[in-house]
Parts: C-alpha cells; sequence; structure tokens
C-alpha cells in the first residue's frame, strides 16, 4: 500500500512540492482520478490529478469534492493564505508540480506508484494491469481492454455491461477475431497505431457486431508495445481523451515493467537450459530448478523469419515458447545464436510437432518457421539431442519443400549422409579411387560410367532394374561394367568396396 509519504518523496525528484499538509502523511492512497468537468458524475479517489485547472483554490476545491487526501496541480507560485485555509478545510494536501513536468509523465509515475500497492478484490497482485483496466474504465466510464502488438488480450476491465459481441468473443478467447483484424487491417486502424500516438475513434460495424471504439497505442519510446481499447457509441471527449492518451504511457510503464520481470525469468530459465544442453554435472539439481520432471526428453530446435528478416520473428518465437507460468507450458526454452532451444519431456515424436504447431499458429501468417526434433534423451544425453536437433534442422536447407518438423529418429539416415558431406566440403573427401577416376574419365570422354555403377549398386547388382532406370539394355550395363574395369580397379565382389563407394556416390554427387 502506498502511502501520502511516498508519493510526496518520489514525486520530489520531478519537481513537485508539498505546500500545504492538513492530513497525516502515513495516509493510504488506494485510486487516482482526472480531473474531468464534462463528467456529470462524481469523481472519487485519494490522489487528484488537476489536470488543465489552473487555479490552486479551484484545484483545491474539487479534490475536495472528490474527497481526495492530495491534489496535484501545476503552477510556479506557492498557495496564498485563502488556498492554504481552504485546503486545511477540505483535509487536501496540495503537490504542486513544476510547469516544467508533463501531465502524461506525471500520471505516469502517479499511477505506477498507486497502483502498485493496490490489491484487487480478485487477489490481483502489485503492477497488475487488470486494476488498471479497471481504474481506467472508472475514468472513462466505458468498458477497456489491453492489447499486445498482435491483439492478444493482456487485461480487460471487470466493467463489461453491455459489451458488444466483437469483445465478448475477444475476452472469451483472449485474442481479437480474426474477421475483426481483417476489417481493422482495411480501415487504417493498425495503420494509425504504428504511426500515431492521438487516440483513434473506430466506426461501428453492425455486421460484425462490432460497436464504435476509442484506441490508442502503448509505446515505449519508438516501440510498439501494444493498444489500449475503449467501448463508445461516439468519440470521446476532449478530456477523456487527454485522459486516454496519458493512460497510454501509464500502461506502458506496466507494460516495460512486466517486460522487465518476464525478462529477469526468461533469463534465468535461458541460463540454466543452455547448462543442460552444453552437460553439467547437476543436471539434475538443474531440471529441478526448472521444474521438469525426471525421465526421457527430446530437444527442438526452431528457427523463424519472415522473408530475409530473422530477427524480429525469432523474438516472437521464443517469446511464445515461453510465454506462461512454468506450470502452464510443457518445455523450458533459451534462445542460442539464431535459435530457440526447447527441452520437452517425453518421448513421442507427435507431442513435440504439436508443440512445436502450437507456436507456429501463435505467430504472425507471414512468418516462416523450421524446426528439428532430436531423438529420445536422458538428462545425461541432452547434449547429443541437442546436436541432432541442430542436424535435423538444417535438413530444411536441403529440401526445398516447407513440410513438418524433421525428427531425428525419422531421418537419420539422410543426417549421416549430411555429416558425411559436411566432412567433404572440409576437404576430407577422397580425391583418388575408383569414384574419382570414374568421374575425371567421363568428363574427358563423355561417358556415363559414375551413373552406371550408382545404378547398379542401388539396385544391388539387379542388371534389369538398373538397365530400366538408365533407359538402356541390360547388355549396355555388363558392357560398361567391363570396360570400367579397364579404366580403375572396382573390385565389385567385396562387399566393403561396394559400401565404400555407395557411400562416396552420395555424398560427392547427391541425387535428391
Amino acid at each position: 500500500m502506498v502511502t501520502l509519504d511516498r508519493l510526496v518523496n518520489v514525486l520530489g525528484g520531478y519537481g513537485a512540492r508539498l505546500c500545504c499538509c492538513p492530513v497525516a502523511r502515513e495516509v493510504a492512497l488506494r485510486d487516482v482520478v482526472m480531473d474531468d468537468p464534462a463528467d456529470p458524475r462524481g469523481l472519487r479517489g485519494d490522489v487528484y490529478l488537476a489536470v488543465g485547472v489552473e487555479s490552486v483554490l479551484e484545484a483545491v476545491e474539487r479534490a475536495a469534492q472528490a474527497r481526495a487526501s492530495v491534489v496535484l496541480v501545476r503552477g510556479a507560485t506557492p498557495p496564498g493564505p485563502d488556498e492554504v485555509a481552504k485546503a486545511e478545510d477540505g483535509q487536501v494536501a496540495v503537490l504542486l508540480v513544476d510547469p516544467e513536468v508533463s501531465w502524461g509523465q506525471l500520471a505516469g509515475v502517479v499511477y505506477g506508484l498507486v497502483l502498485e500497492g493496490r490489491e484487487t478484490e480478485s487477489g490481483r497482485g502489485p503492477t497488475d494491469l487488470f486494476a488498471l483496466a479497471d481504474s481506467l474504465a472508472d475514468a472513462l466510464g466505458s468498458a477497456v481492454t489491453i492489447e499486445d502488438q498482435l491483439s492478444r488480450v493482456l487485461a480487460y476491465s471487470s466493467r463489461q455491461q453491455g459489451a458488444d459481441r466483437v469483445r465478448l468473443e475477444t475476452i472469451l478467447g483472449r485474442r481479437v477475431p480474426d474477421q475483426v483484424r481483417e476489417l481493422f487491417e482495411h480501415r487504417g486502424v493498425f495503420a494509425h497505431l504504428v504511426q500515431s500516438d492521438e487516440p483513434l475513434f473506430v466506426e461501428a460495424d453492425p455486421e460484425h457486431g462490432l460497436t464504435g471504439r476509442m484506441v490508442v497505442a502503448v509505446r515505449a519510446g519508438r516501440e510498439t508495445l501494444g493498444s489500449i481499447w475503449v467501448e463508445c457509441e461516439e468519440p470521446l471527449s476532449d478530456v477523456r481523451r487527454t485522459v486516454l492518451h496519458d493512460s497510454s504511457r501509464t500502461v506502458g510503464l506496466h507494460l516495460l515493467r512486466s517486460r522487465a520481470s518476464a525478462d529477469l525469468e526468461r533469463q534465468v530459465e535461458s541460463d540454466l537450459v543452455i547448462r543442460l544442453l552444453e552437460g553439467t554435472p547437476d543436471a539434475a539439481a538443474v531440471l529441478s530448478r526448472l521444474g521438469l520432471p525426471p525421465g526421457r526428453f527430446r530437444v527442438v530446435a526452431l528457427q523463424a523469419h519472415i522473408a530475409d528478416e530473422r530477427h524480429a520473428a525469432l523474438l516472437l518465437a521464443f517469446e511464445r515458447a515461453t510465454t506462461g507460468f512454468g506450470w502452464s507450458r510443457p518445455g523450458r526454452s533459451t534462445l542460442f545464436s539464431n535459435t530457440v532451444y526447447t527441452v520437452l519431456p517425453g518421448e513421442d515424436v507427435e507431442t513435440a510437432r504439436a508443440w512445436i504447431d502450437g507456436i507456429r499458429d501463435a505467430l504472425p501468417t507471414q512468418v516462416t518457421v523450421a524446426a528439428g526434433i532430436g531423438a529420445p534423451a536422458s538428462t545425461a544425453e541432452l547434449p547429443a539431442s541437442r546436436r541432432e536437433s541442430d542436424e535435423c534442422l538444417a535438413l530444411h536447407d536441403v529440401r526445398p519443400e516447407p513440410g513438418a518438423a524433421v525428427a531425428y529418429d525419422e531421418s537419420w539416415d539422410d543426417i549421416l549422409v549430411l555429416r558425411l558431406r559436411a566432412a567433404a566440403a572440409a576437404g576430407r573427401a577422397p580425391a583418388r579411387g575408383p569414384i574419382a577416376d570414374l568421374a575425371r574419365h567421363d568428363a574427358a570422354n563423355s561417358t556415363s560410367y559414375v551413373a552406371t555403377l550408382r545404378a547398379w549398386l542401388e539396385t544391388q547388382g539387379d542388371l534389369t532394374e538398373a538397365a530400366e532406370r538408365l533407359g538402356v539394355h541390360p547388355n549396355t550395363i555388363r558392357y560398361r561394367l567391363r570396360k570400367m574395369a579397364d579404366v580403375t580397379p572396382l573390385r565389385l565382389d567385396l562387399p566393403a568396396k561396394r559400401l565404400a563407394m555407395i557411400i562416396e556416390l552420395a555424398v560427392a554427387d547427391p541425387q535428391d
């Protein structure tokens, strides 16, 4: 709970001075209200922000009517005897704010302080966006929702009486319905939120079950964090528009505070997951700290991008993978370089694919997601599963068509060849030997000895099948094999020689 004493001490750093204090400095402050002459209802609140009020005397009178314990008013001249007497009569403390301090900045600090110490009846704790939505709904007299940049609901006011169908669907689904997002996109609402800090009125659309709305962007610097939506049949009055505009900064502070807290939790989780993936002697203790049960796991390596832009989509994927309380999500994740790694409990590959599909569905449709799944592993085998997930992810680069996540236990043969190709690319492929000799002969004489040998080996010496594959007569295969023996010693009667040549052909001349 925030006291007047704490408010005075904090605002002192912003140029506010306590000029009169007829109340105890230990008085508790639970609510904030802003001046709104157009509001016919009687405002009530412990902290009164006299926005637009030039006279200290008038500010004190309005604060007393609102039964406030303290009023904030901008001005350079300390209150005179009349103002002090009025404040003492109304039991209102007066904080005089430097005119250079903007109301937006001041409101952000005051709302942050007061609401940080407030607990709502539902038991929601400090820095709660729901409490802020309730406070804003009371100030505006309308239902409020706070959404992130992807139109997912972060908080909503308890005042939802008379809410339209779209708002109810949004709250129940925790996200604005797709058809309504398309409508807002078509009307240029999202473009406005990106470009402007001013509130925008969105006209009603009965076909979609949509009544009118005011919306304003929530930013931190130049970054758009989300938006505030207020249901209203017509544009808000200037005073209420100011309240909404100023409240966007307050919400921005809350979102930044929540992000800082979430980022700290993500960092701790990320560090612990990296320890598991790199191998640590206290793996069992790390699992316990992560809240993961002992058993078997799979490591998932995931990358995301939008066209050539690979950072924003990857951060969104990591945010989605780490959103929610530990008990509400199956795995634990880390972001390392350009890949999100997740340790998922269980051996079922389809469970891992379902988790990847959930990440993909939660991202914007233009995001491309590729993922690899390591083989089931014990805690000690997690570093190996991580390497396998990387190799599965790399298969997406050699497979032109997008597809489901690649799992190691289903694609180990392709991965083995990929490893051998990597070794060959590092200069470790043989420069001499039967395959190299035949390749040079083909290049010099326009023969097809390498292709013929491949077909014969892959069909396990079946001349008829090899001939059909190449579109020639079986006798042509026999003839070519005899001529190859004149070029280089093949020794096709030895299994080890045949195996080595099959591997070298797969590595040096892949036919995907």
